[in-house]
């Protein structure tokens, strides 16, 4: 069957034959020569300890969720609550030498991995809090809630750490304006409507999971958006700070860090989306915007 062209507002990035020369060999560069920042194809395992000691101010892990999976050439197999606790042990154990007194933390998963990763980060670090994202795709079931949602935990090495409220602040649309004396009482009034810009919790609803018309979208099957790192790295790093991604795919982390000027280390075991992450990597270099973050201002979901 002939493959389809892709629909006209199809903005998903792809790689051809013709660049994948001029990619790898800007992944070498990236991967070895770079000081500030590297992009490295690599086992985690293997690279982690070839690292710096105390040189990160962030670590944003996205490991393998618990269960049976297939990326590409990459495989994961679930296992057991207490079997999947110890595998991240043990590469928090490698990055923990890593990170400077002053760093956070911050580990993906699922309903299913959750408990895991709050036993395993607690051991090493401070736990701070859990934050559950609305990840509104996802295809209904007909004996069990639909499953929207992932979790974040957020961990710091010490009671000192960087947390940025004002750099993460959603402005959200004020639908009964009070007034006091004939002034807004916290709110602003403006052509485009009325807005309050609000403290961030840690229920997350204007995040959209990268789809084919989303110029930052890739054919990575578990790609986090860059609002969403966006939003971690406003508020737990400063310019100039570094950032460690331990599973890289495709380079959200890195791409992020590079729009907001931050250093970055990314390990991922894949060429393909190393690939991938390096083109991105390069359009960052022209393309600074991040969807969803106009300003300096974070805006509710499709408002935007």
């Amino acid at each position: 069957m002939p493959k389809r062209d892709p629909a006209p507002r199809n903005r998903t990035i792809t790689l051809s034959d013709d660049e994948r020369p001029g990619l790898r060999r800007a992944l070498d560069r990236l991967g070895q020569e770079s000081q500030n920042d590297r992009l490295i194809n690599g086992d985690a395992f293997e690279v982690l300890p070839t690292l710096p000691a105390e040189s990160f101010d962030l670590l944003f892990a996205d490991p393998p969720y618990n269960l049976t999976k297939k990326f590409r050439k990459e495989g994961f197999s679930a296992r057991s609550s207490d079997d999947y606790e110890a595998w991240l042990d043990s590469w928090l154990q490698m990055c923990l030498p890593l990170l400077k007194s002053t760093a956070t933390v911050y580990i993906c998963g699922d309903w299913r991995s959750s408990a895991a990763i709050q036993r395993a980060g607690s051991r090493h670090f401070k736990l701070r809090n859990r934050i559950t994202w609305e990840r509104e795709k996802g295809r209904g079931a007909k004996a069990n809630w639909k499953n929207a949602a992932e979790d974040i935990w957020f961990f710091t090495v010490s009671d000192k750490f960087t947390f940025n409220v004002d750099a993460v602040k959603q402005r959200r649309r004020v639908l009964a304006p009070y007034k006091e004396n004939g002034r807004p009482k916290d709110w602003t009034e403006s052509r485009d409507g009325n807005f309050r810009d609000t403290h961030p919790s840690n229920i997350w609803t204007d995040i959209t999971v990268p789809f084919w018309s989303m110029p930052e979208n890739t054919d990575h099957p578990t790609q986090k958006p860059e609002k969403l790192l966006a939003k971690i790295i406003l508020a737990s790093t400063n310019e100039g700070d570094s950032v460690l991604d331990p599973f890289a795919g495709s380079g959200t982390t890195a791409v992020v860090a590079r729009k907001l000027g931050r250093h970055f280390t990314a390990i991922e075991s894949d060429e393909e989306y190393c690939l991938l992450a390096a083109k991105r990597l390069k359009l960052a270099e022209t393309d600074t915007s991040i969807q969803g973050l106009t300003e300096g201002i974070f805006w509710e979901r499709n408002s935007r």
